[in-house]
């Protein structure tokens, strides 16, 4: 999985995933040459790697011996990580074409990696047990359909989108859509508690938080619930419920493409040839999760933009492990931490091979992009379920 010698670094995680769900033993060879894979000599694994067009090298007893005798040093930042059972994988996602589309579906579309769509309904009907992973791209938990009222208000995707969301909720039994999605976000909240592991992108990661710390306060506009938002509903936020963030200000006007001051897409300064965010560097053998997640072939990713691009880092709960960050602008690009018996990732930006994805721009074509590693980010949350877990020592 080094930048040289894999010409398909996404599909590599397709293989791997296929190879645990046959029952093959796998393991992940954490900072080894990018993050290499090990998976046993068998004519099939060959067979689709070819087929699917991903780099491979036949190793002996010998070298494979030599090469986890090298891992083992304790002069090496490196580790064995067993994968073991192949996660079963959940896209939240509404039913019917949205004008916009979403990576980490479109990655594992790419890397053949299989995975089924819920939303509301199934997560108020508990489905989520059903699941080890569940995904959450560009939702507004909040009741304030994306924030795009001033632009988008006339647009016959958003008159739809937004009869078709109150439609939902009242079949659902819910007066007001912000209290539907509020239900959804304590579920998903709930699921992660007990030992689910939830990866956010975009807008859903802020306006999770946001919904769950404005639980029993009216903070939606007349134009998306008819009725005023509470006064002063500012100062009856409770930052203990979040996951992620503190102390942050939401944006009261309806007509600003923003729900708080977490976000730092109007506060960046970054030309576009130096929006580049670095990944951390752990201890592969004392910090093995963040290092599962950073697994990569460079540490310098180019920046990507979107209605959540980074967050502040002075709103960042200290519990919370920033893994990649632009230091230009103080910014966290990447987070993840544990909640309860799960865990969680926040990764700001839309589309990791798109600078400025805009509303109705057509999807990425991921073959032009196999070696992605702002994509590789997505997919090592992929496989982090399936491996056997250590005590996390710092």
């Amino acid at each position: 999985m080094d930048e040289s010698s894999q010409k398909n670094h996404l599909k590599a995680y397709g293989i791997t995933y296929w190879a645990i769900e046959k029952q093959y033993k796998a393991s992940w060879l954490l900072n080894y040459r990018g993050g290499s894979f090990l998976l046993p000599d068998a004519t099939e694994i060959r067979k689709e790697c070819q087929i699917r067009g991903v780099s491979f090298e036949i190793l002996t007893d010998s070298e494979t011996n030599q090469i986890l005798a090298e891992i083992a040093s304790p002069s090496q930042n490196m580790e064995v990580v067993a994968l073991e059972k192949a996660p079963k994988i959940a896209v939240y996602t509404p039913k019917g074409k949205q004008p916009w589309d979403d990576a980490v579906t479109l990655v594992l579309t790419y890397a053949e990696i299989p995975y089924k769509e819920v939303y509301d309904e199934e997560v108020i009907n508990d489905q989520l047990l059903l699941y080890d992973w569940l995904h959450l791209h560009h939702e507004d938990f909040t009741g304030q359909y994306g924030k795009f009222y001033a632009n988008y208000k006339n647009m016959p995707w958003y008159i739809e989108q937004k009869k078709d969301s109150e439609q939902l909720a009242q079949r659902l039994g819910f007066a007001k859509v912000s209290e539907e999605k509020l239900a959804v976000a304590k579920k998903i909240r709930d699921f992660v508690i007990g030992g689910g592991f939830m990866f956010a992108m975009c807008s859903a990661t802020d306006s999770f938080d946001i919904a769950l710390s404005a639980e029993g306060v009216d903070i939606c506009e007349t134009m998306f619930d008819g009725d005023p938002s509470e006064p002063n509903y500012q100062n009856k936020i409770d930052f203990n419920r979040t996951f992620a963030f503190k102390d942050f200000i939401l944006e009261r006007r309806p007509e600003r493409y923003e729900f708080s001051n977490i976000d730092m897409t109007e506060k960046r300064n970054i030309p576009f040839e130096k929006d580049y965010f670095t990944l951390m560097e752990f201890s592969a053998k004392w910090d093995v999760i963040p290092s599962m997640l950073c697994q990569n072939h460079t540490q310098l990713i180019k920046g990507f933009m979107g209605q959540t691009t980074a967050f502040d880092r002075s709103l960042i709960k200290s519990n919370v492990l920033v893994m990649g960050e632009c230091q230009i602008n103080e910014e966290a690009r990447y987070i993840h931490s544990q909640k309860g018996k799960g865990f969680f990732t926040f990764y700001g930006g839309h589309d990791p091979e798109d600078f400025q994805h805009r509303v109705g721009d057509e999807p990425t074509t991921l073959e032009l992009h196999p070696n992605s590693p702002g994509y590789r980010l997505i997919l090592n949350n992929i496989l982090f379920p399936a491996a056997k877990k250590k005590h996390q020592k710092t």
